[in-house]
């Protein structure tokens, strides 16, 4: 489990907080999104969790233990996060793309082991990157590389995954595909907390959403609490409905034009 509990950060010289005491679980065998506006504070979230910036207030614990107690390779050993950006520099073989996942597990002067190239070949498998396995990294498309890092993820282990916006650069089979497998991994018993702006897809999937706007969680629970209209318009100040998704009854966002928004015509 991780546990946010009154985080506050704010950036040097910013005159406002990016978060402001933002609690919330992201809990053991379930996925939770987080959702919000461009500056909502949500990839600061993650950038607090990889301990890139010092928190104001409040703490940040996982399985209990807060995270600046712990040494960074034993984070890492329990948690293991996908960035929202990150450039390959350098050309690699995409199995050792992957492998580098193992890192915190092997340090700077223990070979691998069986176990890490089981590790290292499962999340390959569990990404759907078998085909791209031995090509080089410099010939990936965006979206190619965007699951090479899901894969070094799943290669890394541990009981928590954290992605920031993992299904960018992502087409519509790929984007279900990895929402699918962050389903079966929370019902292995993962704690996965997504980053996303995918508000239909995080209906679907989501077992919890939390709702980020200027730094503050505004609303939190279950798809059907969150996803109303009443919250997310003046979240996103952009008018909208919400309907039922045909194929799995799950709440779905449709944006209206913004005629709509000035009363002209009200859908």
């Amino acid at each position: 489990m991780i546990d946010f509990r009154n985080v506050s950060v704010r950036y040097r010289r910013a005159p406002q907080l990016a978060l402001s005491q933002v609690s919330f679980s992201a809990t053991t065998g379930a996925v939770t999104a987080i959702v919000g506006p461009n500056g909502s504070g949500k990839s600061t979230l993650v950038r607090a969790l990889l301990r890139r910036i010092p928190l104001e207030t409040g703490s940040i614990l996982m399985g209990g233990i807060p995270i600046d107690r712990v040494s960074r390779r034993a984070l890492a050993r329990q948690l293991a996060i996908v960035t929202q950006r990150e450039e390959s520099h350098y050309a690699q073989p995409v199995r050792d793309a992957v492998a580098l996942g193992r890192y915190p597990h092997q340090g700077h002067w223990r070979a691998a082991l069986a176990e890490d190239d089981a590790a290292v070949q499962q999340g390959i498998e569990l990404a759907g990157i078998g085909d791209l396995a031995d090509r080089s990294t410099a010939e990936l498309s965006g979206g190619e590389w965007q699951r090479v890092r899901l894969a070094r993820a799943l290669a890394q282990g541990g009981s928590a995954l954290v992605l920031d916006e993992p299904t960018t650069f992502l087409d519509v089979s790929h984007e279900m595909a990895a929402f699918e497998l962050l389903a079966t991994l929370a019902r292995g018993g993962t704690a996965v907390l997504v980053v996303s702006h995918q508000l239909n897809l995080v209906a679907r999937f989501a077992d919890a959403i939390i709702v980020l706007n200027r730094g503050e969680v505004v609303a939190s629970g279950s798809p059907d609490d969150v996803m109303q209209a009443s919250v997310l318009e003046s979240v996103y100040e952009w008018p909208l409905v919400i309907v039922r998704d045909p194929a799995v009854g799950a709440p779905a966002l449709i944006p209206l034009r913004s005629r709509s928004w000035r009363g002209d015509v009200r859908g």
